[in-house]
């Protein structure tokens, strides 16, 4: 089973007990990756997910922010749905109450959140 957020606010999750102030990545291989890092912070790029390309799952989501100001390139989202594999891309909050949703029914979710605007 991969691991439930607890509680998202700005800036702040805790998942499965565990607090974090940056931004992460959940993913069913890896659990969960502290201090996802890219190159530009308000933009993700195919360079920023590169390490989870070929991931198994059945979603990725991408948490854009507490406020929705993250930007996914095109070649990002068009490479998840090449692999038949869907893309959803909410407010932090709502990419929370989504992944946790998705789990629940037993799905494999790949998560990228952005913790503050």
């Amino acid at each position: 089973m991969q691991p439930k957020i607890n509680v998202y606010d700005f800036g702040y999750i805790d998942v499965d007990g565990v607090e974090y102030s940056r931004d992460i990545v959940i993913s069913p291989t890896k659990g969960v990756v502290a201090n996802w890092w890219r190159r530009e912070g308000h933009r993700i790029s195919i360079e920023d997910v590169k390490d989870y390309l070929f991931e198994p799952v059945d979603l990725v989501i991408f948490g854009v922010g507490f406020y929705g100001m993250v930007k996914v390139d095109e070649d990002v989202i068009e490479f998840y749905r090449s692999k038949n594999i869907d893309v959803v891309i909410k407010d932090s909050m709502k990419a929370v109450e989504e992944y946790n949703k998705a789990i629940e029914a037993g799905k494999r979710v790949l998560l990228f959140i952005h913790l503050t605007c």
